[in-house]
């Protein structure tokens, strides 16, 4: 048959037999205690504590209360405990004083404020459930060699907590050790476990392959360019986001020089969304007739606000364009790339007189077609 062709529902419609209810293996009324318990003092729905007392049944309040009690010291509000215990329901009968106190101190300790604590706990509880001696200090450990500073630990830590949950001598070590083989300066190496720990918690296999990649694409490893374009290039999402950006590229005609040219500068250029890139291309291209190639030169400006940024400041070029204030010749970075400060002494105060209407341009506040 054709494949376009409809084919017969595999449930006809009228099917005799009703569709039964589905009943939870065991109700509320067999185990009380815990689902009213739950619903009062974890703020669970009826649901979500049918479920949860699946996991965790108790009869007395008194260990759940010294839990509760604990994390509201330590700032967690009730959305971010019953979020907790949603994912973590066996934490209810941590003993609170051995078990979790020390790790909460601990991570405060590093430097974390008690709201963000709060917050990287209550999305992802895991962390209170590994070992302190054998899982969390090994970590921080193996961590602070790398990176140095407890500050970075906490930027790294926020990005993911993977960083503490998986045994650092699976794949972090290995991977840090391939980096700095390959002639990744500390700084560098520093710098992507701090804000792309994910990247660095690759399978080892696939990691030195990207590694590899990178070198072969002409990165220099003592760049911080280099260990850009390895988080860009690793883990399947990213690897399909470069392709798909790859795409967009192409529609607007850059060759793969471009598009590698591009890369090299700024590889993050390689992890825009499709509508960014599209939006942005467009008013350069379509509203600026700035040739497309010339932003494959300067990359960096496709990270640039199109309202906040981009459009003010080319509104302001058109009209001094438009009233022979400047020539022609201004590339797009003269345009772009100083900071606000500089661009207004340049661009606007300058011309205050001839145009005393610019700065309300530059503010969004006088449209073009009225000059």
């Amino acid at each position: 048959s054709h494949p376009c062709e409809l084919k017969p529902p595999l449930v006809s419609l009228q099917d005799e037999t009703p569709l039964k209810p589905i009943v939870p293996k065991t109700t509320s009324k067999q185990r009380p205690f815990t689902v009213t318990y739950l619903i009062n003092s974890c703020g669970l729905s009826l649901e979500s504590a049918i479920s949860v007392s699946d996991k965790v049944q108790f009869q007395s309040p008194e260990r759940p209360d010294s839990v509760l009690t604990l994390l509201r010291n330590y700032g967690f509000s009730k959305t971010r405990i019953s979020n907790l215990i949603r994912k973590r329901p066996m934490l209810l009968l941590s003993d609170p004083e051995n078990t979790l106190l020390p790790k909460l101190e601990f991570f405060q300790s590093i430097g974390l404020s008690s709201n963000e604590l709060a917050r990287i706990l209550s999305s992802d509880p895991t962390l209170l459930t590994r070992n302190l001696e054998n899982q969390i200090m090994p970590t921080y450990d193996f961590l602070k060699s790398v990176l140095l500073s407890d500050e970075k630990i906490v930027a790294a830590l926020k990005r993911t907590t993977w960083v503490f949950l998986e045994d650092p001598s699976k794949n972090l070590m290995p991977n840090v050790t391939y980096l700095r083989e390959s002639g990744v300066p500390q700084r560098c190496v520093s710098l992507l476990l701090t804000h792309f720990p994910e990247a660095v918690m690759q399978k080892h296999e696939p990691f030195v392959e990207t590694v590899r990649e990178v070198k072969e694409m002409g990165f220099d490893p003592k760049k911080s360019t280099f260990v850009l374009a390895v988080h860009a290039l690793s883990g399947k999402g990213n690897k399909s986001i470069w392709e798909r950006c790859y795409e967009v590229y192409k529609r607007w005609c850059w060759s793969n020089d471009d598009i590698l040219s591009a890369f090299r500068k700024h590889p993050h250029s390689m992890m825009l969304s499709e509508k960014k890139i599209m939006k942005s291309m467009d008013y350069f291209v379509n509203e600026m007739g700035w040739a497309s190639r010339a932003i494959a030169e300067c990359p960096v400006v496709l990270f640039f606000s199109l309202e906040k940024r981009i459009i003010p400041r080319c509104s302001v070029f058109q009209v001094l364009l438009s009233k022979g204030l400047i020539k022609e010749g201004f590339s797009l970075t003269t345009v772009l790339l100083p900071v606000d400060k500089r661009f207004l002494e340049r661009f606007v105060m300058r011309y205050q007189e001839e145009v005393p209407e610019l700065l309300s341009v530059y503010q969004g506040k006088v449209k073009l077609e009225g000059l």
